[in-house]
């Protein structure tokens, strides 16, 4: 039997041994790959994250997808927004992302995309149905494998305007997946940067990996005041949720961050829409409106937030929680990594 709980409102989650076996993941595989099927998707990429348990997952999803006719792109360990890149610049109309995000090391789960977007909420009710009813497309499908970093890096680091300020960065990856490119990235743009825990490990040995939790940004604070660094960017265990410290070591917000990226945008595209979620200060909203921006008020979730920056066609969306979704020079999707980028881009370009 599945545990019905584990079809949350944004994504399929649990603790991995106990809710994710290799028979229910592989009928998942089989489920996702149906839904793909019926929906005329036959390319699909897979990303895992570095959980202990990532490996195992995707080997079981991998299987199921494939017995669905599916043809499966692996793009092994990534962070969570090279899986949303991939959708964009790689010739596949779904994805799954199997990630654990932010939660405790024992748990792991799946973001599953459906064309460009993550679906959400009845959708994945649907695949609950679809999965208890068992009944599933059959046919059989091919595997291969890319490495798209060079590709991400290569296309983000030139959607970046850096000006002749030059800056220096303290990065946190907290063991997760952001280490693979928050360093490269950021150096491409002429940044000098220091690491903090840049190494995979599933484990999370130095702290939780979450950057919203002042307790977690510790080791962060110190070594930005240690090395007089202009600022400290924190990533989440998958990458698309971001943490900030300014050179002082105090932490700015996500509706603080919120007011000096829609402040860059207007100076670029005046009379630009925004969108924030409820729990914003009122200054954000303020501020946008001084600034000559029109400002939305909207709910909390990454995917309903996605949708809403389509359909009012805002330049850009943000959550307290670190979910900063650029339309502005981007796609659209949060990505800690290409948010840490811009911040970096508006340094660089102040006295």
């Amino acid at each position: 039997m599945v545990n019905p709980y584990i079809f949350r409102e944004y994504d399929i989650r649990g603790v991995a041994e106990q809710d994710f076996p290799d028979d229910v993941t592989y009928t998942l595989g089989k489920t996702f790959g149906t839904n793909f099927r019926r929906n005329n998707i036959q390319r699909v990429a897979v990303g895992r994250d570095c959980r202990l348990s990532s490996p195992r997952l995707h080997q079981a999803l991998s299987e199921g997808l494939l017995e669905t006719g599916c043809h499966v792109i692996d793009l092994s360990i990534i962070p969570t927004p090279f899986l949303y890149f991939a959708l964009f610049n790689l010739e596949v109309g779904g994805g799954v992302m199997i990630t654990g995000s932010h939660n405790p090391p024992d748990n792991n789960g799946f973001k599953v995309c459906v064309g460009k977007g993550t679906i959400f909420g009845e959708e994945i009710q649907n695949l609950r149905k679809l999965f208890e009813k068992g009944d599933f497309e059959s046919g059989k499908g091919t595997l291969e494998s890319q490495d798209i970093r060079a590709r991400y890096l290569k296309t983000v680091s030139a959607f970046l305007e850096m000006g002749k300020q030059k800056r220096k960065v303290i990065i946190d990856s907290g063991n997760g997946t952001a280490g693979i490119a928050a360093g490269p990235l950021y150096r491409s743009l002429g940044v000098e940067v220091s690491e903090l825990f840049s190494e995979m490990d599933g484990t999370f040995p130095n702290h939780h990996p979450d950057p919203t939790i002042p307790a977690n940004l510790t080791s962060l604070i110190a070594k930005v005041k240690e090395q007089k660094a202009d600022l400290g960017i924190g990533f989440d265990g998958d990458a698309d949720r971001i943490g900030v410290i300014d050179e002082q070591g105090k932490i700015i917000w996500g509706d603080q961050l919120m007011i000096l990226f829609s402040r860059a945008i207007l100076a670029e595209l005046p009379g630009a829409t925004f969108v924030a979620e409820v729990k914003c200060s009122q200054t954000l909203f303020d501020d946008i409106k001084k600034h000559g921006g029109k400002a939305i008020m909207w709910k909390v979730g990454h995917s309903l937030m996605k949708a809403k920056l389509k359909e009012e066609k805002a330049q850009l969306a943000g959550e307290m929680s670190g979910h900063i979704f650029f339309a502005h020079r981007y796609y659209g999707y949060d990505d800690a990594l290409y948010a840490g980028a811009r911040l970096l881009e508006i340094l660089s370009k102040t006295e």
